[in-house]
């Protein structure tokens, strides 16, 4: 199909090639948009968007060697423009937080009608922001409660577990002794619950835990 020149680019980024391509074939039937490019993690992601220069990217939130939410975050950082979609099955109180905070500019789920896609897009497009209807409610809770912490369902039991060793004062090494885990999990499970809690450090994440009662004093 002949794209229209004021076609916009767009790179996808997924770490499911089924999923993927099929986005990819659905973008191509609509003239309005031109996929430039794809990547199935953030590491990829970022190298594909610094040579094609899209205007627009796609992106899952939960992906392998860097998800969604850094990935922002370090588009941000470099000072990029484009507008970013996380595009993904979660409807996790702390994905949402986390891509919204890190400057997303839609949060949109991979069940969206195709029509209802292009329309979002589009309004993307026109320097307007899009949610979900199904992830709206989380936006507001987490409004009313005051605070932009996840909830404790967002933290998977293991990590539960390395949040309790962190509080009792425990080094990486002995997390790892203690959980029977290699010191890369260790240090990929702690990295993930500074993440999760939107926290900078050990301390500030045991602190937070326990206010939200994840542990007990």
């Amino acid at each position: 199909m002949n794209k229209q020149r004021e076609s916009i680019p767009i790179v996808v980024v997924d770490d499911h090639a089924l999923f993927r391509a099929g986005l990819i074939s659905l973008l191509a039937e609509m003239d309005a948009f031109e996929v430039v490019g794809e990547a199935e993690n953030g590491v990829q992601a970022l190298d594909v968007i610094a040579r094609t220069n899209p205007q627009l990217v796609l992106l899952d939130v939960n992906m392998p060697i860097m998800d969604g939410v850094d990935t922002v975050r370090a588009l941000r950082a470099a000072g990029s423009d484009l507008r970013i979609v996380m595009l993904t099955i979660s409807k996790r109180q702390g994905d949402l937080l986390g891509a919204i905070r890190a400057g997303a500019n839609g949060y949109l789920l991979k069940n969206t009608e195709p029509d209802d896609l292009r329309v979002s897009l589009l309004t993307i497009m026109a320097d307007q922001s899009v949610l979900a209807t199904e992830v709206t409610g989380q936006v507001m809770e987490a409004l009313r409660q005051g605070h932009p912490h996840v909830p404790r369902q967002s933290l998977t039991a293991r990590e539960i577990e390395v949040l309790g060793c962190l509080a009792s004062g425990m080094t990486s090494a002995k997390i790892s002794t203690t959980l029977v885990i290699s010191k890369n999990t260790t240090k990929t499970h702690v990295r993930n619950i500074l993440k999760k809690l939107d926290v900078s450090n050990r301390a500030e994440a045991v602190r937070v835990a326990m206010s939200q009662g994840l542990l007990r004093e």
